[in-house]
């Protein structure tokens, strides 16, 4: 289904958001999910890119944060702050303090998060503008249990606002 998703991407589009699901703790296996996707005119949300990253301080995430929303030209961040609080927002002010931060705190399990997500691949809704392996990867290996212990999510769900 992912590789029925990729492909080159040549559209206009509407609205840029990069979304953050920034780790529990620091530590080199710990992954700040970063995910960049805009909506085009016909309303097919496309993943423009994975900028995850792994192993970094709170200081480190945040910076990558602001690089991917400057290299996309973004109209705004949104922030998972169940891990952090108003911390989150902190950093990523620390960096730019004119960036433009949404907040959302996710109230339901990520599996359950997660399928509306699917049902929006499924219905073809939902493009890939190349490809990313990890998170592609770690998408496959969500299933009905959620993530095998194995996988760590990289926040491909944030950007769906859910």
């Amino acid at each position: 289904m992912i590789e029925a998703a990729t492909i080159r991407f040549t559209g206009e589009i509407r609205r840029i958001v990069v979304a953050v699901d920034p780790p529990a703790a620091a530590g080199a296996q710990s992954c700040c999910g970063i995910v960049v996707a805009g909506l085009e005119a016909s309303g097919c949300a496309v993943v423009l890119a994975d900028c995850s990253v792994q192993g970094a301080s709170s200081a480190g995430w945040a910076s990558a944060v602001v690089r991917a929303y400057r290299r996309f030209s973004a109209d705004r961040v949104v922030a998972e702050i169940n891990q952090g609080g108003d911390m989150v927002t902190s950093m990523l002010k620390s960096i730019d303090e004119s960036l433009p931060v949404s907040t959302v705190r996710a109230t339901r399990a990520k599996y359950l998060r997660a399928e509306p997500v699917a049902a929006l691949y499924e219905q073809g809704r939902v493009a890939h503008a190349g490809r990313f392996v990890a998170l592609e990867d770690q998408m496959c290996d969500f299933g009905p249990d959620g993530l095998s212990p194995a996988a760590r999510p990289t926040g491909w769900m944030r950007w769906s606002g859910r």
